[in-house]
């Protein structure tokens, strides 16, 4: 292997080269290599200070380094695009083609068999395959992406060298199987194709949800912590916007009057039978005997005026009257 030389390179790549036919291909190689040779020579540079390398779809530029390095890039912003135009106005739909570009510099060798390696080198075709640079091209109108390695940018395009607009160039970082990359790209960096977000990188954090199981309305309007909250309760710093009143509830219906209403059978008190209608007893407490029947009129004959019968009275005495026999089937009165 022969030692390493320093070199500006040029790499240029065909969009959807392997979508087209053998025929399309064949002839977009040869459009290619016209319109590269056409850049150089508008240039200035010539051919004997250019080393080309080609890889089927693409093509690759070695130029010498007594070339200077922005004459290089005035050429690939400005004058290729216009080449290339020029040439797409000519063919057909299916002969068109749109470029992808990249301008990087650095240390390249020739191995044995005549194939140019190196570090820098891989670089750049790493910057020529991102998904980046692929979707900007995808995305502008225009039928030319360029994109720089950092060395370029550091020592040529950050300086506003005339013809290098430096305010239009985007730092971007291209993802690629060895890692990131930086670069810088011309034009509007794309919507899509942008590198993945790290596993550690930290995101917004998540919106608490209120669990509603361990909450309830507390008063003046707050919350309160529930039977699982385990926490002090808090009230709302602002009282809850007042809604119409609620509509006033029917008043209940008055309770019927107090007292004891039968009206069959034969209730018991204490052991003694009232049966039949009764009234004039309500409320209060009843001590003493009660007395059915006529009270405060004359007293039945044999009778004392409480209406009881003497202690020595016989059997007939102490009988009732018709007037106070009870109606057939209601029983009599007694113990039962």
């Amino acid at each position: 292997m022969n030692d390493p030389v320093n070199r500006t390179m040029l790499l240029v790549d065909i969009e959807k080269f392997s979508d087209r036919d053998d025929v399309e291909q064949a002839f977009l190689r040869r459009m290619l290599y016209d319109v590269v040779d056409r850049t150089m020579e508008r240039a200035g540079i010539d051919e004997t200070l250019r080393l080309r390398a080609d890889q089927g779809d693409s093509v690759m530029e070695f130029i010498d380094p007594n070339v200077p390095v922005p004459q290089v890039l005035r050429s690939v912003i400005s004058e290729l695009p216009a080449q290339l135009k020029a040439v797409n106005r000519m063919a057909s739909r299916g002969a068109q083609m749109r470029l992808r570009t990249v301008v990087a510099s650095g240390f390249i060798a020739l191995d044995e068999r005549g194939v140019w390696v190196g570090g820098d080198l891989n670089h750049a075709c790493r910057l020529l395959d991102a998904d980046l640079l692929r979707a900007a091209l995808r995305e502008r109108p225009g039928d030319v992406a360029l994109c720089v390695s950092q060395s370029v940018w550091t020592g040529i395009v950050r300086h506003h060298h005339l013809g290098i607009p430096a305010e239009e160039f985007h730092e971007v970082t291209l993802a690629s199987k060895n890692g990131p990359l930086p670069a810088w790209l011309l034009g509007p960096v794309p919507a899509s194709g942008q590198t993945a977000p790290s596993p550690g990188a930290a995101g917004p954090a998540p919106t608490p949800v209120p669990d509603a199981s361990r909450e309830r309305p507390g008063p003046a309007g707050g919350t309160e912590a529930g039977p699982s909250g385990g926490g002090s309760a808090s009230t709302s710093t602002s009282a809850p916007a007042a809604g119409p009143a609620p509509a006033a509830a029917p008043a209940p219906a008055a309770p019927p009057p107090a007292g004891i209403h039968f009206t069959g059978g034969a209730p018991a008190f204490g052991g003694s039978l009232v049966m039949g209608n009764q009234h004039g007893v309500s409320g209060g407490r009843v001590d003493g005997d009660v007395v059915m029947g006529s009270v405060g009129g004359p007293p039945r004959p044999g009778r004392a005026a409480d209406g009881h019968a003497p202690a020595d009275a016989t059997p007939e005495q102490d009988a009732p009257s018709p007037d106070d026999r009870q109606p057939p089937g209601t029983g009599e009165a007694g113990p039962r």
